[in-house]
């Protein structure tokens, strides 16, 4: 029984401690979705729904898009089948086979709101049972993209002009499916910005980046199903929603690609130090070190994830050495075999084929910031000082030791080192990292 307790205070006590980690805005977007859900129930409560069986259908919709989730690349998640169900709830005028000519103008916002935070739940239910994160932020932020859809939109259904003209409707749904996917855009960039201390300018190109294939066929879906339902019923769901999990599946096997490279350049990178050449943990260690330097100094999220790639095996080429160096530490060894190692590390990298920028960045990382041949990328100049404090610092958490490597590191920028680089360096090295819902 002690045993128990001892384990289920943990538990709480870690429960605590995430919810104390978490950032203003995130409590913000929470709060919000919350409200809004609240406020959509209570309203639900106390009428009659309107149209319950479309409520219905387009609910299942929603809580199996919820169910299907996918993971995006970056540690992103999205809910495609979801979003657009909820989106084309939103901004449903007719359905076909529903008695009194199959007219939702009475469906109000909140209603919307209701359906779309009820099923959204339900889908997330087996997850949690799974022992799976819930993905709150995700859900939060696609409800309040929802949510600003549908209050803009329902009132509109009333006027006759809209309804009439098809044309006129297309128009304006496109308007409003575009803004809901930058405001949810525009929501995962301030989480992840807060995140990764990663610049806002930067962090919401990446996320338009890679949620604008998604999100056009999400919206597309969304309009489509509008249209559909109101000659084919209900039955257009299950019609028009297939194209949209063909694309999903599609871009489930680009995140499964994506996730076995990292996982085999993961595996070369510890080969170094199963060996003994290097100190356990020094790849992993300039790799995150490399890469919190990299967002500091407002690199994108591909330039992020060649330098992660190059960061983790920038010492696979002391498997040529016949005797390795002491302790691993490259910084202490003359510029020729500096020069040795990197070259044939990025020989090894390139024969892959499909990294030849991740060879570059090996390639280049010996050459001094300043000096007579060109300038190496700022990848190459990020781990050329990454590798050097942690060889300097290892997996010490000593101040002084880190004061110490630093200051190092500062009175060589005249040369071997990239002075923004290095100040970059001193700014991220001691932050701590929190774990986020």
């Amino acid at each position: 029984m002690t045993g128990e307790a001892t384990a289920t205070a943990q538990r709480s006590a870690e429960r605590w401690s995430s919810w104390q980690a978490m950032d203003s805005g995130r409590l913000l977007l929470l709060a919000a979705a919350g409200m809004l859900t609240v406020a959509a129930i209570a309203h639900s409560a106390t009428v009659q729904v309107v149209a319950p069986h479309p409520a219905v259908a387009f609910g299942v919709l929603i809580a199996l898009g919820e169910l299907l989730r996918l993971a995006l690349p970056g540690g992103r998640e999205a809910a495609p089948i979801a979003t657009a169900g909820a989106m084309a709830y939103a901004l449903l005028m007719y359905v076909g086979q529903l008695p009194g000519h199959g007219r939702l103008d009475n469906v109000s916002p909140l209603q919307v709101i209701a359906v779309a935070a009820i099923a959204m739940t339900i889908g997330a239910l087996p997850h949690m049972a799974a022992g799976r994160p819930v993905g709150l932020t995700g859900m939060a932020s696609r409800l309040v993209a929802v949510s600003c859809v549908a209050f803009v939109f329902r009132p509109l259904t009333g006027i006759g002009v809209i309804v009439s003209h098809w044309w006129l409707a297309a128009a304006v749904m496109t308007v409003l499916v575009i803004s809901g996917c930058l405001i949810d855009a525009v929501i995962g960039a301030l989480i992840r910005a807060d995140d990764l201390g990663a610049r806002f300018g930067v962090a919401l190109w990446d996320e338009m980046r890679v949620q604008w294939p998604l999100g056009a066929a999400v919206g597309a879906s969304a309009m489509i199903i509008v249209f559909a339902a109101e000659t084919m019923g209900i039955a257009g769901l299950a019609v028009f929603v297939v194209p949209l999990l063909v694309t999903q599946l599609a871009f489930r096997r680009y995140a499964g690609i994506r996730s076995t490279y990292l996982q085999t350049v993961r595996a070369l990178a510890r080969v170094t130090e199963v060996g003994g050449y290097v100190e356990g943990g020094h790849s992993r260690r300039v790799s995150v070190l490399a890469v919190a330097v990299g967002r500091e100094l407002g690199m994108s999220e591909p330039d992020l994830l060649d330098l992660e790639y190059a960061a983790l095996m920038h010492d696979i080429g002391q498997l040529s050495l016949r005797d390795p160096i002491p302790g691993g530490a490259t910084v202490l060894v003359s510029r020729p075999d500096q020069q040795r190692i990197a070259e044939l590390g990025a020989d090894v990298i390139a024969k892959a084929g499909v990294l030849d920028r991740v060879a570059e960045l090996v390639r280049c990382q010996s050459l001094p910031a300043r000096g007579d041949s060109p300038q190496p990328p700022v990848g190459s100049r990020i781990i050329r000082a990454a590798n050097a404090f942690d060889d300097l610092v290892g997996a010490s958490a000593d101040r002084d030791r880190s004061v110490a490597a630093l200051e190092r590191l500062r009175l060589d920028t005249a040369y071997e080192y990239d002075a923004g680089v290095v100040e970059a360096l001193s700014e991220v090295a001691g932050r701590r990292r929190f774990s986020r819902l």
